[in-house]
């Protein structure tokens, strides 16, 4: 029996997950749900047993000075809860961790634990995956999920992939077989500039929960981020002419894949997130302040250069989800 002591009753609550490690390419997930937790001040409320579900060879614990105390960070899964006030007032469960080494079912169960007794409404959970997508282009985004009527409600991708999976698939799947509707936000990141962190793939996935769950998202300085990471992708890129011919290739292959996509809808939905931005009310995104802030903890002792030259060969990292995972939403996984 999970009791979660100090946390008040939710205002339509949706679960918004990440986690590092295979299916969180440029730490482009993990970095969306720790951003919402920096904006809108999140406090832990739980956190996992780590040895439940982590191996700490694989993911060893760090050692750190407090005060000159000397304490332990256990690597481990953390959940947290934003009030995000406004108009239309709602909250967020944040879950935000590394994928587990073991005992997946027992983990996503647990997760499951959390949101039945919370009430949450929806699961979103982030994923970031290697791709042939150049990085001058905007970022693709693909949503899919398992549930046909969520799929067609909420103009979604009904995922038709089969292969190796990671914790984000195995934890849709977990939330489609207990009645949870359950949705995956894929961003992809160029495989020649994969290393962390990647704001602009943060940013993508951020813009596009936006729209998912009608909220509007304070972006910070991740805009400008984002817009430094891409000039300093190009200047390093321009030194290697092997790798600029590449990013030029797989610009005219984007831009030829894209061309039916400017359609009149994709151009309504980003003149509405538009006029979002420009709105400089509260709206239903804005957190409320310190004041009317409520505490949520509980259990805190657990507490927590230069792109390669393209390789034709297999690459390090694994693809998934999809053999091919190039721009096209086709490719992604749940």
């Amino acid at each position: 029996m999970i009791e979660l002591e100090g946390v008040p009753e939710l205002v339509d609550p949706v679960m918004i997950a990440a986690f590092e490690g295979w299916n969180d390419a440029g730490d482009s997930a993990s970095s969306a749900v720790a951003h919402l937790e920096r904006e809108w001040k999140g406090e832990v409320f739980a956190a996992l047993d780590a040895e439940d579900y982590y191996d700490f060879q694989v993911n060893r614990p760090t050692v750190f000075l407090e005060g000159g105390v000397r304490r332990i960070t256990w690597p481990t899964t953390r959940l947290s809860v934003v009030r995000v006030g406004g108009d239309k007032p709602r909250d967020l469960v944040l879950v935000r961790g590394i994928e587990p080494s073991m005992r997946w079912r027992s983990f996503c169960n647990e997760i499951l634990g959390f949101a039945h007794e919370l009430g949450v409404e929806m699961v979103v959970i982030l994923g970031a995956l290697l791709g042939d997508t150049p990085h001058t282009r905007p970022v693709p985004v693909s949503g899919v999920t398992s549930d046909p009527d969520l799929a067609r409600t909420m103009d979604l991708e009904e995922t038709r992939y089969e292969g190796p999976t990671g914790i984000v698939g195995i934890l849709q799947e977990a939330c489609t077989h207990a009645g949870v509707p359950a949705v995956s936000l894929w961003a992809a990141v160029p495989h020649y500039v994969s290393q962390p962190p990647n704001p602009k793939a943060t940013l993508a996935l951020l813009n596009r929960l936006e729209d998912l769950i009608d909220l509007r998202i304070p972006l910070g300085e991740l805009a400008e981020d984002a817009r430094a990471w891409q000039l300093g992708v190009d200047q390093l890129a321009a030194e290697d002419s092997e790798v600029a011919e590449y990013v030029q290739t797989l610009e005219e292959a984007r831009d030829t894949a894209d061309l039916p996509e400017a359609s009149g809808e994709a151009i309504a939905r980003e003149f509405e997130r538009y006029l979002r931005r420009r709105d400089g009310g509260p709206g239903p995104g804005h957190a409320t302040d310190g004041g009317e802030s409520t505490s949520y903890l509980r259990d805190t002792s657990s507490g927590r250069t230069r792109p390669p030259k393209p390789a034709r060969e297999e690459r390090d990292e694994p693809d998934e989800p999809g053999e091919d995972s190039g721009s096209s939403s086709e490719s992604s996984e749940d």
